[in-house]
């Protein structure tokens, strides 16, 4: 389908169609491939810009967008299309990840070893106004293994609610506390493992607080290690322009195992907003819908994904064979 000068869209055998017959993700190419790098990269960026209302309208009804053969090559390239795009920077504070600035707005994704599985998440769910919008970019192709699933998040809720309605309503009523233990150094081991003071960019503990404070999370210091604590957030939210509800949370990032465990593993937790334990046969149920319904694409060299960080949840793959480089940028 041709949609302008520049783009037409493609359909890829791991796309699947929504209940409106909308796919998801949708994949849009150049309809030309001739000129030189610099010239179609230059083009890519005006067509955004003189395309933006229809590219907003798209991924409001997709939920997600990749473009791929743009010849987006290096980071700034990749910085390049952030910018045409205009969406406001979110500056990356109090995040779980550690994470490195590369250039400008374009920042390095999960830092963690790449053979270990992100779970599915909303990014940033765990502070009051996470980001809107996210970029991905793939610098370097991987072998095999490392995709970025991505699945909607109203499909999450529809059938969590089927399966679990008391749990979700749980949800719906108390919402979730985030809890995360974090040392004063990153700990790259882990997929949540940003020190107190990468996440608050400072080494001084009252700062550290009043940054948290904004945020409504609260530090309790254990020694140099701070155990960073929210207040209860929603877990379930009512998306405006969709008219739907989302399963909005990081309950299958911050779940630990089962409560009856002594030992439980990993720095991040969550509990509903009045203490009580997570429903451990629910959050079975959750990872098997979650890979259910997943698109997951691999990535090729250049390949851009925006997602629509409201509607839409994404995860890691383990990588099977290197290399893999994919950058991020977070939008208000």
């Amino acid at each position: 389908m041709a949609t302008g000068k520049l783009f037409r869209e493609l359909e890829l055998p791991q796309q699947k169609p929504q209940d409106d017959g909308v796919l998801f993700p949708a994949v849009l190419s150049p309809n030309s491939s001739t000129g030189s790098i610099a010239v179609q990269l230059s083009a890519f960026e005006d067509a955004i810009k003189a395309h933006k209302p229809w590219l907003e309208s798209l991924l409001r009804k997709s939920g997600a967008i990749l473009f791929r053969g743009f010849h987006v090559i290096s980071p700034s390239d990749f910085n390049r299309v952030v910018e045409a795009f205009d969406f406001p920077e979110l500056p990356y504070a109090g995040g779980a990840a550690p994470r490195t600035q590369v250039v400008d707005r374009v920042y390095t994704a999960n830092e963690s070893p790449l053979d270990k599985e992100i779970p599915f998440h909303h990014e940033m769910a765990y502070v009051p106004d996470p980001p809107t919008k996210l970029f991905f970019f793939c610098e370097e192709e991987p072998g095999r293994g490392g995709e970025t699933p991505i699945v909607l998040s109203r499909i999450i809720y529809e059938k969590m609610k089927d399966k679990h309605p008391e749990f979700v309503a749980k949800l719906e009523e108390h919402g979730l506390t985030y809890i995360k233990i974090a040392g004063d150094d990153d700990d790259p081991s882990s997929f949540t493992g940003s020190s107190w003071k990468s996440a608050y960019k400072t080494d001084d503990k009252n700062i550290a607080e009043e940054r948290a404070a904004k945020q409504g999370i609260k530090l309790e210091w254990m020694g140099n290690t701070a155990k960073m604590i929210t207040n209860p957030l929603p877990a379930i939210r009512f998306d405006k322009e969709s008219g739907r509800k989302t399963w909005f949370n990081s309950l299958a990032v911050s779940y630990s195992g089962p409560a009856s465990e002594k030992i439980r593993s990993g720095n991040a937790f969550a509990e509903l907003g009045n203490g009580d334990h997570v429903d451990d046969d629910a959050m079975k149920d959750l990872f098997k819908i979650l890979e259910e319904e997943c698109v997951a694409i691999p990535w090729k060299k250049g390949d851009v994904l925006l997602v629509n960080n409201l509607t839409v949840l994404h995860s890691r793959r383990p990588l099977i064979t290197p290399p893999r480089r994919i950058l991020a940028s977070l939008c208000k």
